[in-house]
């Protein structure tokens, strides 16, 4: 592993990502996109891994633009449309109305009570 890979996986929070590689971000993007920036950062990386024997100075450069890269992803999309998380990939843009689950319930709760002794 590149020595300066090694160096940012001690680091617990995507503020220090993004302070160690002087990337500008936005703070409202960052609060509520944090892991989904940090897991494209990791699929970026994946996708084109940096060299075990490449330069620090290069090596940082590559991840201030995959970290650049990922933080911009979700500042003109949300996670649910860039679906990094398998939770999202499985989703595949479904969605379930408020009165679809209302519905469910009611079922459901009529299904219980028919099944318990002594109900009417």
């Amino acid at each position: 592993m590149n020595p300066l890979l090694e160096r940012i996986a001690s680091f617990s929070a995507a503020e220090e990502f993004f302070e160690f590689f002087e990337v500008p971000y936005r703070v409202d993007v960052v609060n509520v996109n944090r892991l989904h920036i940090l897991k494209r950062f990791n699929q970026y990386l994946s996708r084109s891994p940096i060299p075990d024997d490449l330069d620090e100075a290069s090596a940082w450069k590559i991840c201030k633009e995959y970290l650049t890269r990922a933080h911009d992803d979700f500042v003109t999309s949300t996670a649910a449309k860039e679906k990094v998380f398998k939770v999202f990939q499985d989703q595949d843009g479904k969605s379930i109305s408020l009165e679809a689950m209302k519905a469910s319930l009611l079922t459901r709760k009529r299904e219980a009570d028919n099944r318990s002794p002594g109900t009417a």
